[in-house]
């Protein structure tokens, strides 16, 4: 059974989706669908406010030629499209009810309250619980899990926009990431010349305002030439929203019954749009979980425990760059990359979802990226280091 505290469609954010998606697409029998709903996405594009240069990175130069391109979709149809998907395939979906808490015993049943559309608590039995609650973190914030990154203490405002510049050629369809002196923006083309536009920036960028989130998204698109070059004649679509505490992670994945999927486990910042891929590869690997707890329950901790390592190593791989996005050494490479030991199109592979599967030749372009950075930023750190008297 399948408990949505919504009813769809819904507004939510999340857009951009990575080439990895595809497969799991192809796994359900949904591609086709997606494909009508959303825009094709041929790669990422970074801009430079400070040096006024940028880079495209094409999905179809990584290392993995499987899976090229992926959409730009609109998410209140695509979950709709997902979950009327699940109900036609058999799941009993119940929409408007809001799970409040899960009980367990231990080797035992699980025992669900939720509160349905009529304002009624009802209670319901489960033999094993899958937590996809979102930011809400049921279960992680129920046993103390959820924990802040503090090192990516960031937030977000974003909107949607008409009228605003899109890209043509080789970069129509690429998401855009404007990277700006404390932050970055994303422009991601949807459906009906509708631009989904957001900023990112640190809990200082925010604790500044001087007005509301419409106010303050205002003010950061003015203060970018690049970004306010495509919006001279946007006009927003609906309300400006801002979320905080962006970056977090549970210390554990599952437990005795339960197993936390997509942001109930861990959420990012979005710079590699990596969030729908993480939620539906979590939840393939819950589902495996799952069928297998409810035969063998030794089998489905094994499983379990093998799901919340590939996950754990996945964020920490994105991680390592999220962290240092805004890092003059880090951006430089971003704009210049270099292809020697194949680092540019190990990066283009990251960027395209592969940071969650384990793929052979995959190692030394990451590695030699990641040395190459802390060369630079090391020889960066002593040239602006003061002379000694």
């Amino acid at each position: 059974m399948l408990l949505d505290k919504d009813r769809h469609p819904r507004f939510h954010i999340g857009e951009s989706l990575l080439p990895r998606n595809l497969a799991i697409f192809d796994r359900l029998g949904v591609r086709e669908q997606v494909h009508a709903l959303g825009v094709f996405k041929p790669g990422a594009e970074f801009i430079s406010d400070e040096t006024g240069t940028g880079v495209t990175f094409s999905f179809a130069s990584g290392l993995d030629r499987h899976f090229t391109h992926c959409y730009q979709v609109p998410r209140a149809a695509f979950d709709a499209t997902l979950l009327r998907h699940a109900r036609d395939r058999g799941v009993t979906v119940a929409e408007e009810t809001r799970v409040l808490d899960a009980d367990f015993a231990p080797g035992g049943t699980a025992h669900v309250t939720a509160r349905g559309p009529n304002g009624q608590t009802q209670q319901i039995a489960a033999r094993f619980v899958l937590d996809a609650s979102g930011r809400d973190c049921l279960l992680a914030g129920k046993f103390g899990l959820r924990e802040p990154d503090k090192r990516m203490n960031t937030a977000a405002v974003y909107g949607h926009f008409r009228n605003v510049e899109e890209r043509t050629g080789a970069q129509e369809g690429c998401i855009s990431v404007h990277l700006v002196p404390d932050g970055w923006f994303w422009m991601i083309p949807l459906p009906d010349q509708i631009m989904s536009v957001g900023f990112v920036g640190s809990a200082d960028a925010f604790k500044a305002r001087t007005g509301g989130m419409p106010a303050l998204l205002t003010a950061r698109i003015a203060a970018s030439p690049s970004v306010a070059a495509r919006m001279r004649a946007a006009e927003p679509v609906g309300e400006i929203t801002g979320t905080a505490n962006y970056s977090y992670r549970a210390r554990a994945g599952w437990g005795e019954g339960w197993m936390l999927l997509g942001d109930a486990f861990g959420f990012l910042d979005p710079v590699f749009s990596s969030g729908v891929l993480l939620a539906m590869a979590s939840a393939e690997l819950g589902a495996d979980v799952a069928d297998a707890w409810l035969d063998d329950p030794a089998r489905g901790r094994m499983l379990a425990r093998r799901a919340e390592r590939r996950l754990h190593r996945a964020m920490d791989e994105l991680s390592w760059l999220i962290r240092r996005i805004n890092d003059p050494a880090l951006r430089g490479m971003f704009l210049a990359p270099s292809n020697l030991f194949r680092m540019r199109d190990g990066l283009v592979s990251v960027l395209a979802g592969h940071f969650l599967y384990e793929r052979p030749g995959f190692g030394l372009p990451l590695a030699a990226f990641k040395a190459m950075y802390y060369v630079i930023a090391g020889v960066t750190r002593v040239g602006l280091r003061p002379a000694r008297p």
